[in-house]
């Protein structure tokens, strides 16, 4: 059998890109970061629910039609180890305009 080489375009998990930080207004938001969540009118219930909370970013990845996302996990979530062990249910993904960078 045939395996798919690395980066196939026919392959169901293309890796997105990483990014070490992306700007935001004035501020400049990396990995580790808090920020508020403050997702826009499309939103499903479930980003509404998560509206005004703060969480802290996991990863900042671009995708392949350059549109950036910020991974993050919910700082109030008791299950937030498992987001920042990947799995689902406890990583949740935002565009730049739905978060807003808290002061350190």
């Amino acid at each position: 059998m045939t395996q798919l080489p690395p980066g196939d375009p026919f392959s169901f998990d293309p890796p997105a890109q990483k990014l070490t930080q992306v700007q935001i207004d004035s501020a400049c938001v990396k990995v580790g970061d808090r920020v508020r969540l403050r997702p826009l009118a499309r939103a499903d219930i479930l980003d509404m629910a998560l509206n005004g909370r703060t969480a802290t970013v996991l990863s900042i990845e671009q995708d392949f039609e350059d549109r950036i996302h910020v991974a993050v996990t919910v700082d109030d979530d008791p299950g937030k180890d498992f987001g920042a062990a990947g799995q689902i249910g406890h990583r949740f993904f935002f565009a730049i305009d739905e978060i807003e960078p808290l002061s350190t």
